[in-house]
């Protein structure tokens, strides 16, 4: 399981160090794929694997499914972590979650996500409010 929040910065040539409590998770490789609100998922293989059959299931007469398929899977990149735990994002990965210097790893359980600093400071404070009424919404 992928809990908890890391702040990290990119290296010169666009890797990351994932949280060291992570690594045995992902030690098998990760893919990484465009997320939603502007931040990347990094997805262990076999996770990606389970969510790639759910999307394989859904009708293509459906502009919807289509459309969510073809950024989801053209984003996608297979990634190794290597021996001290970076990984790399590849660059147009990188632009797409106007990745900073400073980034923010998140673990959210099957996945972790990266999320430039400054984008996930403004996300927890615009959502943060409403955790309670969230909570309610999913009738936890």
């Amino acid at each position: 399981m992928l809990l908890g929040e890391f702040r990290h910065s990119l290296d010169a040539k666009g890797r990351i160090f994932l949280p060291a409590r992570w690594r045995d998770e992902l030690a098998e490789g990760v893919v990484v794929t465009k997320g939603l609100e502007g931040c990347l998922y990094v997805l262990p293989k076999e996770k990606f694997a389970a969510m790639s059959g759910n999307l394989e299931k859904l009708p293509l007469e459906h502009k919807a499914n289509r459309d969510y398929g073809r950024l989801f899977f053209s984003g996608a990149s297979e990634e190794a972590v290597d021996k001290q735990g970076r990984m790399n994002i590849p660059g147009s990965l990188r632009e797409y979650a106007s990745l900073s210097k400073e980034v923010v790893v998140v673990g959210v359980s099957g996945r972790g996500e990266i999320w430039d600093k400054q984008k996930w400071q403004q996300y927890q404070q615009a959502v943060e409010g409403d955790y309670a009424s969230i909570a309610e919404q999913l009738d936890l």
